[in-house]
């Protein structure tokens, strides 16, 4: 969502005259652009306005913008005389008229929410040249004890399902062919006339487009339509990112995640029989407060039930102004137990991860090559319909072209693949 923002934002002041430069020296305008989910990105951002300073000119505009924004508000301008915008999610429409204000010695807060906003008339301006991010949806309803989401980020809403339709063939014309799309709960989608499901058939429908991802959805809103669209619609890929967040349904109450373990289970076997081959990967918290050794010994069990292919792990951290503030200090679990149960979470994803893509060698996916491999020398990175990681030979020019290939090895969670010639297709009885 984050990085959908910055194409909004890009594409508005794109619009308004202003081009991208490649780096800080020598823009006439800098925006660090937000998360505020965990305290150690919003630090990060702190270090960030730090390192900017030597950066700017006299004249230099710096603004902070997305979520941070919107949490600490005039704040911002309090603790960093050189920022002179502080502008929310939901008011990158005035960044223009902000940013001429600015340039005359004001300073603005801009942190209003607006329940209407989807920016329906922006033309993003897209980093990634291989595939879109398309928001349908935007806020949270929620209300999980340690998120700050539905505080950034409003109320949910969904956009109407033409105008995400209309995005996805703006999409294809610009010669891309995947598409993920962005929610808070993605899968609670409904624009009053139509649900997620109907949102899948139509997207997935679109001339040209050959993968249809979206992320992320909440357990409890895999409704029948939804799974049957997943199934049924050939271009929507066989992978779901299903955070669970803890296995074990006292600490998921604490949470007020509003499903339990067993219902989260129940939720994964539904998929599973639905959708042969599908990949699940999850978020999942250690340490939250009052999850006692019984209750993270679940989660682990959990973790071996499911199998899950990845998982994004995150030590608990505290957001001010969510319901878990209010929990009493005494129910804290010690840094030196939070540490420790990380690492034996983290060894038993790896060593699952790992057990399974072994087995997988010798397959054949067709991957999608999304940019140069980090190690660079003639390899690429691409990624399978199941959202497999692979290492493929090749040149720049083969960036988002389609490309079959055969699991020749493993890291543990990375790939590497072998071209091969696409099986011919068998003559019709």
């Amino acid at each position: 969502m984050n990085v959908s923002d910055s194409e909004l934002m890009l594409g508005k002041l794109t619009a308004s005259g202003y081009d991208a430069v490649d780096g800080p020296e020598g823009a006439d305008v800098i925006l660090v652009n937000t998360c505020a989910i965990r305290d150690n990105a919003e630090q990060r951002v702190i270090g960030r306005l730090g390192e900017l300073r030597r950066f700017m000119g006299r004249d230099t505009i710096l603004g902070v913008t997305g979520c941070m924004a919107q949490r600490l508000g005039p704040k911002l301008l309090e603790t960093d005389s050189r920022v002179s915008l502080v502008v929310g999610p939901d008011a990158y429409r005035a960044l223009p008229q902000l940013i001429d204000g600015a340039r005359n010695g004001e300073r603005f807060t801009a942190t209003d929410f607006d329940l209407e906003e989807h920016y329906e008339d922006f033309q993003a301006r897209r980093f990634d040249g291989v595939k879109a991010w398309i928001p349908v949806q935007r806020g949270c309803d929620y209300r999980c004890t340690y998120c700050i989401v539905p505080y950034t980020r409003g109320s949910e809403r969904s956009r109407q399902l033409a105008d995400v339709v209309r995005e996805t063939e703006e999409v294809v014309a610009q010669g891309l062919t995947e598409v993920v799309l962005l929610g808070q709960t993605v899968n609670s989608y409904n624009d009053g006339t139509s649900d997620f499901g109907a949102l899948l058939r139509a997207v997935g429908a679109v001339p040209g487009i050959r993968r249809v991802r979206y992320t992320s959805p909440h357990p409890n809103d895999f409704s029948d339509s939804v799974i049957r669209a997943m199934a049924e619609v050939p271009t929507v890929c066989e992978h779901v990112h299903l955070p669970m967040q803890s296995g074990s349904s006292r600490t998921l109450k604490r949470m007020l995640r509003r499903y339990s373990r067993e219902d989260y289970l129940a939720c994964v076997d539904r998929l599973r029989a639905a959708i042969p081959g599908l990949t699940i990967t999850t978020d999942i918290i250690v340490g939250f407060p009052g999850e006692t050794d019984d209750e993270f010994e679940e989660t682990l069990s959990a973790v071996r039930e499911v199998g899950f292919d990845d998982a994004f792990m995150f030590k608990f951290s505290m957001r001010d102004g969510t319901p878990a503030q209010r929990l009493p200090a005494e129910l804290t679990v010690p840094d030196a137990v939070v540490d420790e149960r990380f690492e034996r979470l983290k060894d038993l994803v790896r060593g699952i991860a790992r057990d399974k893509n072994m087995r997988r060698l010798g397959e054949r996916r067709e991957v999608l090559i999304e940019k140069e491999a980090r190690k660079g020398d003639g390899l690429l990175q691409a990624r399978s319909r199941d959202f497999k990681t692979v290492i493929v030979p090749g040149d720049l020019s083969m960036i988002g072209t389609y490309l079959h290939v055969e699991l020749t090895g493993t890291t543990g969670s990375t790939f590497t693949g072998a071209p091969v010639a696409e099986r011919a297709a068998l003559p019709m009885a």
